[in-house]
């Protein structure tokens, strides 16, 4: 096949084809003009929209909790996953269960991934090494951690059906010797000045890296997580809210599609369009959400006023504790307050009565409460 924007298939010696990318930024350079550049408007527009409402939340810190966890689900479910945001927060309440996914310790492990990728951000820029390391706590004691978690790989990796063979992919990243190399110039390209739009600019770095795909397991994961750090390493928001794995995962054949074109026909302007898509229709999403949460706070607020009297004061405590622990029991609520079991217990059973959480467990011992209205609104 011929050499085309993004790079060229060459054949190896065991007669199998490897894709060679070419580095950042495409020559010829993409065109953002028409359509492209109304999209880009929009995309920036609505990205300005949620940094906005972002802000309107009072410690809006307490409510990226729920943001990051949503998306680790909903990213782990593009590669299979079958757990819930429930799971999640059952499993890092340490809420023992038979009938939970296995696979909750993975998305468990994206969310930790995640965190220490943007607390990290603080002293590492993006980096080869960055990557690296949070690729380690993606796969740590999971399945694919038998695959060297944090190394590059040193064999021939390929995507396609299951258990298909070499030979019978789909596509086919570069050599292992070669894929340093393409990572060095990522970087650089990463971190070079440039005319390129900000968005732009993350478009094709996700897309190189995905066509990289430089570990032996987790690439998807670690491209979408990519995404993330840029966006708030360049400050394009003030927290990280803005998640694209929902719309990724909707429109899953789409999002292969275009990262695929691009291999195959150099389609990179395609493919931006795909992702400000993405960003225009998330960034939305988001902001509605944001606007919810905040109305739901209001308005649960105010049934706490009026309907706990003189407790409303502990009340309202565990009402803004419920958006970073939206699973609770009274043990949890009796070391919260500093009270005892019976009068954690009747905080709980008040907020209850007001119907702000619901006992979920069916259980008269070791009951849960769940904040369901707050969980509804990030499923």
């Amino acid at each position: 096949m011929p050499t085309n924007r993004s790079g060229r298939y060459v054949s190896q010696p065991t007669g199998y084809r490897a894709f060679i990318p070419a580095p950042l930024p495409p020559s010829p350079s993409v065109e953002i003009v028409g359509e492209l550049q109304q999209l880009l408007s929009e995309a920036n527009l609505g990205i300005c929209r949620l940094d906005s409402s972002i802000l309107t939340l009072p410690d809006p810190d307490r409510f990226v909790f729920m943001f990051v966890r949503a998306e680790a689900v909903f990213s782990s479910q593009i590669e299979g996953a079958q757990s819930s945001l429930q799971d999640v927060l059952e499993a890092e309440a340490k809420i023992r269960s038979s009938t939970r996914p296995k696979d909750v310790v993975e998305v468990v492990n994206y969310v930790n991934a995640m965190n220490f990728g943007l607390n990290s951000l603080d002293h590492l820029p993006i980096s080869v090494r960055l990557i690296r390391q949070v690729h380690e706590r993606l796969l740590r004691g999971v399945r694919g951690s038998r695959l060297t978690p944090g190394d590059i790989r040193t064999s021939q990796n390929w995507i396609g059906p299951s258990n298909c063979l070499l030979n019978e992919a789909a596509f086919v990243p570069p050599p292992p010797g070669e894929v340093m190399e393409h990572l060095d110039a990522l970087e650089l390209f990463l971190h070079a000045p440039t005319h390129l739009p900000l968005l732009v600019k993350i478009a094709l770095a996700h897309a190189q890296f995905e066509t990289i795909h430089p570990f032996l397991d987790g690439n998807g994961r670690i491209g979408r997580l990519l995404i993330t750090f840029l966006l708030f390493e360049q400050g394009v928001l003030s927290k990280p809210v803005l998640y694209l794995s929902r719309y990724l995962k909707k429109y899953r054949t789409d999002y292969y599609d275009a990262l695929q074109q691009v291999r195959d026909k150099g389609a990179w302007e395609n493919w931006i369009r795909f992702f400000l898509q993405s960003v225009i229709a998330v960034s939305a999403e988001a902001t509605i959400s944001v606007r919810s949460i905040l109305a739901l706070r209001e308005s649960d607020r105010a049934l706490i006023a009026v309907g706990l009297g003189r407790g409303a004061a502990n009340a309202h405590r565990v009402h803004d504790y419920l958006f970073q622990h939206p699973l609770v029991s009274v043990n949890e609520i009796k070391k919260l307050l500093g009270v005892t079991y019976s009068a954690a217990n009747t905080v709980v059973a008040r907020l209850e009565e007001t119907g702000i959480i619901i006992e979920y467990t069916g259980r008269t011992r070791n009951r849960r409460f769940i904040y369901l209205k707050y969980m509804k609104l990030f499923e």
